[in-house]
């Protein structure tokens, strides 16, 4: 490896990491990877000739052992200068990057180059069918169907999603709905409707997470998801819930109360009432 060569590849990670607002964590880490290559096969052309003299010492050849340790504190040298180099260089404030925006809009971006669909969905949280994600500037960290993860490089970030895709959710759309329709039967009891009048699903969630802490835990896009995974499921009943889901879009769509996530083709999915009817196939109530 040249002198030159090592300066340039120095350079081009200073570049990447000079306080400059509008680049990319990608292009950063794609010069900090490169400059670190460059490193690692110093250190491995050092460790060669420190072998190439444990050799020579081993058999008695003086003249070989001379040139290999000389050798070896050359690559050392170049080893030292390049880790100090990166060390002082390599200076990415990923909280404030975070906290930016920026990053949100380069995962987009990137995402979009790689065919996959991402979406803002509100409240710092961004839907990719089946995951729902949520940036924490604080932590440095990406949060991932609840589950966090420090791996935010935006190509790496976008494979893990595209993956997680292409395994599908796990989704318990029994259990799902057999929730959905003991909230459905405490709302229409305290709203003294009709057993199979059609309820907002945003009242719903208002019931499934009524007790303290939970809206947090459980939010609307959340919900949201979980619903369209139980449409996508075809499941309407289970043997605890005998009557039957039925789906109510009605002229709600248009106003308040309208639930929205994304399907897994990216386009939008839009949820706002339910019904659950004694027969199967009898008229929707609205």
């Amino acid at each position: 490896m040249s002198e030159s060569t090592t300066v340039d590849l120095i350079e081009d990670a200073e570049s990447s990491a000079a306080p400059d607002p509008q680049r990319s964590m990608e292009t950063t880490l794609v010069a900090t990877e490169r400059a670190l290559d460059s490193a690692l096969r110093g250190a491995n052309a050092a460790v060669r000739e420190l072998k190439r003299a444990l050799g020579a010492a081993r058999t008695g050849q003086i003249r070989d052992l001379q040139k290999a340790l000389a050798a070896a504190r050359g690559a050392a040298d170049g080893l030292a200068t390049e880790a100090r180099a990166l060390g002082d260089t390599i200076d990415f404030d990923e909280r404030a990057y975070l906290a930016s925006g920026g990053y949100v809009k380069e995962l987009l971006a990137e995402a979009a180059a790689q065919g996959l669909s991402i979406v803002e969905a509100g409240d710092d949280r961004l839907l990719c069918y089946p995951s729902l994600l949520r940036v924490l500037p604080s932590d440095a960290a990406i949060e991932i169907d609840k589950v966090r993860d420090r791996r935010l490089r935006p190509s790496v970030l976008v494979g893990l999603l595209a993956r997680a895709q292409e395994r599908g959710a796990r989704f318990k759309a029994e259990q799902f709905l057999d929730s959905l329709r003991s909230a459905y039967e405490l709302r229409v009891a305290a709203d003294g409707k009709r057993a199979d009048t059609v309820i907002r699903l945003i009242d719903i969630w208002t019931v499934l997470t009524m007790m303290p802490g939970q809206r947090t835990q459980y939010s609307r896009q959340e919900f949201a998801r979980d619903l369209y995974l139980l449409d996508q499921s075809g499941v309407t009943r289970t043997e605890r819930n005998p009557r039957e889901l039925r789906w109510s879009a009605s002229t709600g769509t248009k106003g308040a109360g309208v639930l929205t996530t994304v399907a897994r083709n990216g386009q939008e999915q839009v949820y706002w009432g339910v019904s659950f009817t004694a027969e199967p196939g009898a008229p929707e109530q609205s």
